[in-house]
């Protein structure tokens, strides 16, 4: 081999390993940003999803079991907050402590960062679906039964779901447009607003974390072919 293919052999080795270092920084940038958000978002679905099981603060519709079913399922808990926090904690602790180091393991943390990746994503889509299918239904409230001609007088229910008279979408409709109809439910106070609050806010966050859960997944599979180091080597 003459000096002519031994150099130009050795650009090409620089450069795949050039490129490599880049998306290996990228990785691992990407994992302590990433990381952090998800332990932010995780942790507000967990007081939103608290906050749920406590219409306007009081904590007697609790102990009476007057809380909707969904808010009693609390998938801000189990869905967008324990499992999603669990996942941030590995990505954020992977990410600061394989910064600048040369080996540490890090295809393997990359690994495990993508399957935990995983499990949020999951359980953020199970947040979703819980938190929409308890904006649709509506809150658990005292009202006027009469007035939805099923029953007579004032009965523990979900008002806007048992609205048989009208076609579900115009319920819907109705229910999460037209704010008049909130004065239905007469107790507890001001839930409809406490109910339409909160799963919209578990709506928009484990929406969020649907989207930073994926991301990190395809993070953490480049990880797995790059590691997450800074193209720094550790000192000896």
């Amino acid at each position: 081999m003459d000096d002519a293919s031994r150099t130009g052999l050795i650009q090409g080795v620089d450069t795949a390993g050039s490129t490599t270092s880049r998306v290996a920084m990228c990785v691992g940038t990407c994992s302590r940003i990433v990381g952090p958000c998800l332990l932010v978002l995780g942790t507000l679905s967990m007081a939103a999803s608290i906050l749920l099981l406590f219409p306007g603060g009081a904590s007697k519709y609790l102990v009476e079991g007057r809380i909707s079913k969904h808010a009693k399922a609390v998938p801000g808990i189990w869905g967008g907050g324990i499992i999603v926090l669990l996942a941030a904690t590995h990505i954020t602790a992977v990410g600061w402590r394989c910064a600048g180091c040369s080996d540490c393991g890090t295809r393997r943390n990359a690994f495990i960062s993508a399957v935990l990746s995983k499990l949020a994503l999951l359980g953020a889509a199970a947040c979703f679906i819980f938190s929409g299918v308890g904006l649709t239904n509506g809150p658990l409230c005292f009202y006027n039964a009469s007035e939805h001609g099923h029953r007579h007088g004032t009965v523990w229910g979900y008002p806007f779901l048992d609205a048989g008279s009208q076609e579900p979408d115009a319920r819907t409709e109705n229910y999460l447009y037209d704010r008049r109809t909130w004065s239905t439910c007469l107790e507890p106070e001001g839930i409809v607003a406490w109910n339409v609050v909160l799963f919209s806010l578990l709506l928009l966050i484990s929406a969020a974390e649907m989207v930073l859960a994926s991301f990190q997944i395809l993070n953490g599979c480049l990880g797995c072919l790059c590691g997450f180091c800074d193209g720094k080597k550790s000192p000896p």
